[in-house]
């Protein structure tokens, strides 16, 4: 059994997926993750649109994905997940007006990082989309008018296993105790340049 560490170690994101199709059970073993995450006054934004027939992805592949930045490499995934946010008058109209911080935002990254962790853990790949055309996925998807498209999951099982990582930025250029300046606790100095 992994630890929650080595689930993270472990994942990277798959742009190139297998035509194996991915189990209803387990696109709902992944949901169920992110319906355990935390939100915001717990107002539970969250709700997903699990895409799994062709058409339809390919379509959404098309219309919503096209553009300056083409994720075509989306169509070879058997499953693209609409992340979508259900907004609450108080939490997220109200609150983020008063506050200045987009709450159903930051539920939905959370939510969704829960299924990506989960989807590792089970051996399948994901990768986010975060540039795509909301309007004409919400049309394709039927989404109604009070949910907001916030991010896509492309799942599926990955074609080739990815044996490299992106470089990450060592812990000391990203962790500081106290302040930034002057009083970090940690045991080597570096500051940010």
């Amino acid at each position: 059994m992994s630890t929650v560490l080595e689930i993270i170690q472990t994942r990277c994101s798959v742009r190139s997926f297998k035509d194996t199709p991915v189990a209803r059970e387990l696109i709902c073993s992944i949901t169920e993750a992110a319906r355990l995450a935390p939100s915001a006054c717990n107002a539970q934004p969250a709700r997903f649109v699990a895409v799994t027939e062709q058409a339809l992805l390919k379509d959404i592949v098309q219309r919503g994905l096209g553009g300056v930045v083409p994720n075509t490499w989306a169509a070879s995934a058997p499953v693209l997940i609409a992340g979508c946010a259900r907004l609450s008058v108080i939490t997220h109209y109200l609150a983020e007006a008063v506050k200045g911080i987009h709450y159903h935002q930051i539920d939905l990254g959370i939510a969704m990082e829960h299924m990506v962790l989960r989807a590792t853990e089970l051996g399948l790949g994901t990768c986010w989309i975060g540039w795509f055309k909301a309007r004409p996925i919400k049309k394709i998807l039927q989404i109604p008018r009070d949910w907001k498209v916030i991010s896509l999951l492309a799942l599926g099982y990955a074609k080739e296993e990815s044996t490299s990582h992106t470089p990450r930025l060592d812990l000391e250029q990203i962790l500081f105790f106290n302040s930034v300046t002057g009083h970090n606790e940690s045991k080597r100095t570096h500051r940010p340049e």
